[in-house]
């Protein structure tokens, strides 16, 4: 099982599941729900906060909350 906080800068997945009920609303709101795809753009000087892009929109999330987003990780993003 992997999370958004598995991802590599560059990598992608696609949502499978949300490990807990806590998940904000806002994130349901800007397009984070199962089968969309999420891309780990960057990640903060001392690792918290993680920026990702879903659906193109550009998100910041604490690793805390990344760690609830399960994944179906991407291996090979070079051919997409």
């Amino acid at each position: 099982m992997a999370t958004v906080t598995d991802l590599k800068q560059g990598q992608k997945g696609i949502i499978r599941d949300f490990l807990g009920t806590a998940l904000p609303i806002k994130l349901l709101e800007l397009g984070c729900l199962p089968g969309n795809m999420v891309e780990l753009i960057q990640t903060a000087p001392l690792n918290d906060p993680i920026y990702i892009n879903v659906n193109g929109s550009h998100i910041a999330i604490r690793r805390s909350l990344a760690k609830l987003i399960e994944l179906d990780v991407i291996e090979d993003s070079a051919t997409l």
